[in-house]
């Protein structure tokens, strides 16, 4: 098994000064851009673990299971990691919007200048 975090097989995430690595979340399917959040140790083993998407969050420091209150939890159908492992990419089957708005994805809003436009 090859220790090279960049190039090697083992993994090694790079957890930042918070103990934290981005998470990147997409539909399966159609490949749309769902929603950004953070991950901890905890919630990437779990994760992994249970085939559900869990974060931390940094507003309430706390592990969250996405769908724990909605329902709309996301089935994790495969996951990867940026080559210096700092990055991790959840692809899932959402079974509902994944924005707290209740929008399908958090990036319903176009940038435009000094305004946001929603998507028609």
């Amino acid at each position: 098994m090859s220790k090279d975090r960049e190039t090697g097989d083992e993994l090694r995430p790079k957890f930042d000064s918070k103990g934290l690595v981005t998470a990147v979340v997409t539909d399966r399917t159609s490949g749309e851009l769902l929603m950004v959040a953070h991950m901890n140790a905890d919630a990437l083993d779990r994760t992994i673990d249970s085939g559900e998407a869990w974060f931390w969050s940094r507003s309430r420091g706390k592990m969250w299971k996405k769908g724990e209150t909605s329902g709309n939890v996301m089935r994790v159908t495969e996951m990867r990691i940026d080559c210096d492992q700092d990055a991790v990419w959840l692809k899932v089957d959402p079974a509902g919007p994944a924005c707290h708005t209740g929008e399908r994805s958090c990036f319903y809003r176009r940038i435009a200048r000094d305004r946001l436009v929603r998507d028609a």
